[in-house]
């Protein structure tokens, strides 16, 4: 495939952002990336214009690694950062991008579609709203109970062969989905929820995964905003924001878990250093083949996350970290039981 004139420009990234590889066949990227769910959808409303700038403030800061969804917004967040990318080198950022998600026109979710047509139909898409020849990183949101695997992967892997993408990968699948998905192609990366409240990955999943050579772009580092710091008891959800319905953000289950957050505040005032920074840093910490997420929506909350780029915690700190948030200590789970059904990696 021939490539077109690059759209983007020629800004260069920040020399100075550390650097992570993306398992033994993925890209190089900052380490550090920025999710960009939350500008779109999910979180309530969004300042578009604030969005874009903290788009801009990462690339500049040196991230590389932006990742998205087709159905955030339905198609607004890839359009969102076609416009942030506008004058930026095309090739010194990674676009990763899941689908598979179906939505009604009223934002409603109906079920999942990894079939091979409506992986190539929903790539067909991604590149017209991103304006760009290929994605880096392409991958299913969800296993699609219909689908094999392996069909997907082979789509996916027909792409690749195309070069209208760069390469694999996957998204909250369990140890022996990574192992089927691996033996039809190379997979870069497996995307995760994993922070200090969301651990189960490291019975399988994560052992797996280093087996296999792939990496860990990890989500939800802060639990939705719970480790953030900031989080706040008496805080209005609008109806927009699905941490209304999530479990650990009821009732009980949300006064015992900012307890948590109490009790790893103390380390981190000891630290000087603020919470989100120690629980990034704790993500951080667990390999240099995982990259957490930060969600930041805003220039202020971006620059708290990239300062734990600055937070080295030593095993006494880290042994501190885990005796304040233990594994397992969570209440609730991630998901409310309708969406943590659709989870291949929890079944």
């Amino acid at each position: 495939m021939t490539s077109p004139t690059r759209p983007y420009g020629t800004t260069h990234p920040h020399p100075t952002h550390p650097t992570r590889t993306l398992g033994t066949t993925g890209p190089t990227t900052s380490a550090l990336g920025l999710g960009c769910m939350g500008m779109s959808d999910l979180y309530g409303p969004a300042d578009e214009a604030e969005s874009i700038v903290t788009v801009h403030a990462a690339l500049d800061a040196g991230v590389t690694l932006l990742d998205t969804g087709d159905f955030y917004g339905m198609g607004h967040n890839e359009l969102l950062i076609h416009e942030a990318l506008r004058g930026r080198d095309r090739d010194s950022v990674q676009i990763s991008v899941k689908f598979g998600a179906q939505r009604g026109p009223d934002g409603s979710w109906l079920g999942y579609d990894a079939s091979p047509a409506a992986t190539k139909t929903a790539l067909a898409y991604t590149l017209r709203r991103l304006r760009t020849d290929h994605v880096d990183i392409y991958r299913p949101a969800r296993l699609d109970p219909r689908v094999p695997v392996e069909e997907t992967v082979g789509a996916i892997a027909e792409l690749v062969q195309a070069g209208y993408v760069r390469r694999i990968g996957l998204s909250e699948v369990g140890a022996e989905t990574l192992r089927r998905a691996a033996a039809v192609h190379p997979v870069s990366d497996l995307q995760i929820e994993y922070s200090l409240l969301s651990r189960s990955i490291e019975a399988e999943i994560l052992p797996a995964a280093r087996e296999l050579g792939i990496g860990v772009t990890a989500y939800g580092v802060l639990s939705r905003g719970l480790l953030s710091g900031h989080w706040k008891d008496t805080r209005d959800l609008p109806g927009t924001d699905f941490r209304g319905f999530s479990p650990r953000f009821q009732g009980e289950n949300l006064t015992h878990n900012l307890r948590l957050v109490n009790a790893l505040r103390e380390i981190a005032d000891a630290k000087g250093a603020s919470v989100a920074q120690v629980a990034i840093a704790w993500v951080a910490s667990r390999g240099q083949d995982i990259v957490p997420l930060v969600g930041a929506r805003r220039r202020d909350r971006l620059a708290e996350a990239l300062g734990s780029l600055d937070v080295t915690l030593d095993a006494a700190e880290l042994a501190a970290v885990e005796a304040a948030v233990p594994a397992g200590s969570a209440a609730g789970d991630r998901y409310a039981a309708a969406q943590m059904a659709d989870l291949d990696s929890e079944q």
